[in-house]
């Protein structure tokens, strides 16, 4: 039986190289606020205004490193309020994604597509993933218990070195299931 700790996904954004200094000057480098799960990731200082046609979040934290494209992943909720409907989608899957502004203090940059709702997705290292006959790209399900115990369906497997284990969902599914950074989960066939 394979326990994985939770990380819960607030909106964020990942931004190119280029938009990073549209949105907050020439020249200009992430700087690092705290470590995340992943090895290598970050929640940087800045933060951008997603502006959608029915509204705008302020404030929304850019990860790093940088990326070689701009994305923001908002949780269904934040789609509402921005008047957007995004697919929900691996990371970086962008194709036909919802387009939005992204402002910053130096300017600001439409996104013809690039908004998400992340799939739910295991990271997982090559050693772990075989130990539990999983492979990448396999789709699982794994659950979680307590007062609002809840099994969730079409969870996407990554595997890579560079990993560690960590179911990642949404705010809203994490609120669904009372879950919290760092609750396990377990991991259903």
């Amino acid at each position: 039986m394979l326990k994985i700790p939770a990380g819960v996904s607030n909106r964020h954004v990942h931004l190119s190289q280029k938009d990073l200094e549209t949105l907050f000057g020439q020249g200009k480098e992430l700087t690092k606020s705290k470590d995340l799960g992943q090895p290598g990731q970050y929640a940087a200082e800045e933060k951008v205004d997603l502006i959608g046609p029915k509204g705008t979040i302020a404030g929304v934290r850019v990860l790093g490193p940088v990326r070689k494209q701009t994305q923001a992943e908002i949780s269904r909720t934040d789609s509402f309020k921005l008047g957007l409907k995004p697919p929900v989608r691996d990371s970086g899957n962008l194709t036909d994604s919802e387009p939005v502004t992204l402002a910053g203090p130096a300017g600001s940059i439409q996104l013809k597509e690039g908004v998400i709702l992340a799939l739910r997705h295991i990271h997982i290292t090559p050693d772990l993933a075989e130990k539990h006959g999983l492979k990448d790209g396999q789709m699982v399900s794994v659950s979680c218990t307590g007062p609002r115990a809840l099994t969730f369906g079409e969870v996407l497997v990554r595997v890579s070195s560079k990993y560690s284990l960590e179911f990642h969902v949404d705010v809203d599914e994490a609120n669904g299931a009372m879950l919290n950074n760092g609750d396990e989960v377990l991991l259903v066939k």
